[in-house]
């Protein structure tokens, strides 16, 4: 059995710093607690931009650029030290971490934030880093699209793990890409919700054989900081919740196990057998022998491109 810990709080919304001390003093609590695998929500780090949904593009071009530059100012530079104390108390607790990041690029413009989510393992080293593939609708005006570098299953000391990223968990292939590497916990940090989306894990659940760990984000007003632009008229003073969270652990069978957490912050830290995954996978195993590769083939291309070569 292996004790994983789901993350449904509230950063403290765009602040990098602020929001990374909460993740590791979080991350020491649930330590204490036996977890081994500690997973944060989508974008956690500063936080999701959720206005986005509220404020489009052109609407007021003015507060837009303000709200970006918040973010941009305080998204994650990698070749930073950034996430240093992430990192030291990964090593330090000896546990698995994975958490969704706001990226700011370091090798190309230095000027596009992606969503990403990243992997520390139990040394604290930062073992995979993924940007995700396409941004869901006005996504698009604030993240750039992401690649296939990060399509890695990581062999960690709680088992196979693979990241998808929201409504990644839409696209088969990518799915497949994870299946294909022999997953056994699934991670999906996400901002969707309710009864749609829960159906989602359970089918990826089923459809894959592994665990499906879902990691919503749980946002409330009183979350947003004081001086947020326009916060009374984006989001009206009698309006308490903004995301409901929804984090949930299901089983390979598709069962939920744990869950969900609704309208609530808080943590679910359960004990899994993640030998499940492979032993469920003796009835349909859609990446071994029910993957048919003599009709079907996937390629898939893990390298980050980039749009300058320099020659001479």
């Amino acid at each position: 059995m292996k004790k994983i810990a789901i993350i449904q709080e509230a950063p403290c919304v765009l602040d990098k710093q602020r929001t990374v001390k909460k993740a590791v003093e979080i991350i020491d609590s649930v330590a204490a607690q036996g977890a081994e695998l500690v997973v944060f929500p989508e974008a956690f780090i500063p936080g999701y931009p959720a206005w986005i949904w509220r404020l489009r593009p052109g609407s007021d071009g003015s507060l837009c650029q303000r709200l970006h530059a918040r973010l941009f100012q305080n998204a994650i530079d990698l070749s930073s030290n950034d996430l240093t104390p992430l990192l030291t108390i990964a090593r330090e607790k000896q546990v698995t971490v994975v958490c969704g990041i706001n990226e700011r690029d370091n090798t190309n413009s230095r000027s596009t934030i992606y969503n990403a989510v990243i992997t520390i393992d139990a040394e604290g080293h930062i073992v995979n880093h993924h940007r995700k593939l396409m941004p869901t609708n006005p996504e698009r005006m604030v993240w750039g699209f992401g690649d296939g570098y990060g399509l890695n299953v990581v062999d960690t000391p709680v088992g196979k793990i693979g990241s998808l990223i929201c409504w990644e968990n839409y696209m088969p292939l990518a799915r497949y890409a994870l299946y294909s590497q022999g997953v056994e916990i699934y991670i999906a940090p996400t901002y969707d919700s309710g009864d749609a989306w829960i159906g989602t894990m359970q089918h990826i659940a089923r459809e894959g054989r592994c665990w499906v760990l879902c990691c919503g984000v749980a946002l409330e007003r009183k979350d947003l900081p004081e001086n947020f632009p326009d916060l009374d008229r984006l989001y009206p003073v009698d309006e308490e919740w903004i995301n409901p969270g929804d984090s949930l652990v299901v089983s390979p069978s598709g069962e939920i196990v744990a869950g969900p957490l609704t309208n609530q912050k808080g943590f679910i830290v359960l004990d899994i057998d993640v030998e499940q995954a492979a032993i469920s996978r003796r009835a349909l195993d859609v990446a071994g022998h029910y993957s048919r590769p003599d009709v079907f083939h996937l390629e898939v291309n893990k390298s980050r491109p980039s749009p300058t070569v320099f020659k001479g």
